[in-house]
């Protein structure tokens, strides 16, 4: 109901609260408003300054009473983290208004209030708080003051997400097919047939699962090379490879590399995890480069195929030394799982802390409960310094070991962000290891990092200044 529709004079100037009818004689309960109106009282014309002065009190009146919904994120308030990124999801899906408040209570969402949204954050056991407009503006003005380090952006839809992944059961679980399911954020599955396809096209976000692009079948040959799953697993690729017109899985897989590359260019966002992210630019770096063993496609690999490798084709990574034995379970030296001499209970990475007001995308991509995160290990733990580009954008690093955990890039209009590791709650995952269980984790840091990947797309961004 609007200001406007709360009252109106009827033929006879009676002034009444509702366009409901009154029975003659009978006081009646009028609308919400519960103003009791009897035809018995006429009262005389109002002039036109009382009608103004009451439309006024009623729009004031309204004012007043409205709200918004506050979910808050620091880590004394909210029992519920991850699902309460899929709140905040699914308020943009209803065309509810959002705002990201950074930095203020860990990266709290202010939402349009309404009763489905209470209920539905009630049954996903997310913590809300209702706000009225004055403790709104409050708020808004403690973030819009140049001594706070905050910034309230605008999320304007529900990004499409896309999953690069192969279809069936594996060995291992992906996080973010893990993270997405249990906050009820929707994904749609996708692999090499639709990568080539260009249905890339249609979404926003895209993810890589645990993937090697260049071809060597992650490299677990030493130790799995004798199993069924690997042997199945080589068998399906070689076969999809040869449907889709390749003669080799590592040229039909570089092939899915530019057409990411092409999709990030043009103005998508892709975030990988664990070994997608240093195969991905290896993949790159190697294109028209024969770089793999005849184990994995037949024939030998090209030789002195180190000096061939082109570190401008990457995204994030320069100067690498590939690891040339295939019994050797490592890509490259980007990796930086082998050289780490830390004990497992000192383990943490920190978070980067950047300007909300001149740097919203990597304050947007580091929001949390916490600056130090629990780190965890996976193919691709963690990346050697020494292999960024100089443009790319550390968010985490673990200075005791001089690694950077979680980096950020921008590549032609679209974004990057690759996050070192497997699982943020299982320490060193192994294959075949059961997957992990997000209910015993809701309020877990390292899942909140993937979760802020997931809604960067909804935001109204402004030009990063570092």
């Amino acid at each position: 109901m609007t200001a406007t529709s709360l009252f109106n004079f009827n033929k006879k100037n009676y002034l009444i609260v509702t366009n409901k009818p009154c029975k003659k004689n009978k006081p009646t309960l009028c609308c919400e408003k519960r103003v009791f109106y009897s035809n018995h009282y006429k009262y005389p014309e109002p002039s036109i300054m009382t009608f103004v002065l009451m439309l006024g009190f009623f729009i004031i009146s309204f004012q007043i009473n409205a709200s918004q919904i506050l979910i808050p994120m620091d880590a004394d308030t909210q029992v519920n983290h991850l699902k309460a990124y899929g709140i905040t999801y699914y308020a943009l899906q209803n065309n509810l208004k959002v705002q990201w408040l950074l930095n203020y209570r860990g990266g709290s969402f202010l939402i349009s209030d309404t009763d489905a949204l209470r209920k539905e954050c009630k049954i996903r056991g997310v913590s809300y708080e209702v706000l009225s407009d004055s403790k709104v503006v409050s708020i808004l003005e403690e973030i819009q003051s140049p001594s706070r380090n905050m910034e309230a952006v605008i999320l304007e839809k529900a990004p499409r997400i896309a999953v690069y992944a192969p279809q069936g059961n594996k060995p291992w679980d992906d996080a973010v097919t893990m993270v997405l399911t249990y906050a009820e954020i929707p994904y749609t599955t996708i692999y090499d047939t639709e990568v080539l396809g260009d249905a890339l096209l249609l979404y926003d976000w895209l993810h890589l699962h645990h993937e090697d692009f260049t071809g060597q079948y992650g490299k677990f040959y030493r130790n799995y090379r004798t199993t069924p799953w690997y042997i199945e697993e080589k068998r399906e690729a070689e076969a999809l490879a040869t449907k889709l017109g390749y003669q080799k899985v590592s040229e039909e897989k570089l092939a899915v590399a530019l057409k990411i590359r092409d999709y990030v260019i043009g103005g998508g966002f892709m975030f990988a995890m664990c070994s997608a992210t240093d195969s991905f630019d290896i993949a790159l770096a190697a294109e028209g480069v024969d770089i793999a063993e005849p184990m994995f496609d037949g024939d030998p690999s090209e030789p002195g195929y180190q000096s061939k490798i082109k570190f401008e084709n990457t995204f994030a990574f320069t100067d690498f030394i590939l690891e040339r034995s295939p019994m050797i379970y490592e890509f490259s030296s980007i990796d930086m799982t082998d050289k780490r001499q830390i004990p497992t209970e000192s383990d943490y990475f920190t978070l980067m802390e950047f300007s909300a007001k001149w740097d919203p995308i990597p304050t947007m991509l580091n929001q949390n409960h916490t600056s130090l995160v629990k780190g965890f290990m996976g193919q691709t733990t963690a990346f050697n310094k020494t292999t960024l580009k100089s443009n790319v954008l550390v968010l985490a690093e673990n200075k005791l070991n001089e690694e950077a955990r979680y980096i950020h890039g921008i590549k032609g209009r679209g974004f990057y962000t690759f996050y070192g590791g497997h699982d943020p709650e299982d320490y060193q995952h192994r294959v075949g290891d059961p997957k992990t269980e997000l209910e015993l984790h809701p309020t877990s840091p390292g899942y909140r990092l993937i979760l802020n990947n997931v809604l960067f797309p909804a935001a109204k961004k402004k030009k990063q200044k570092t």
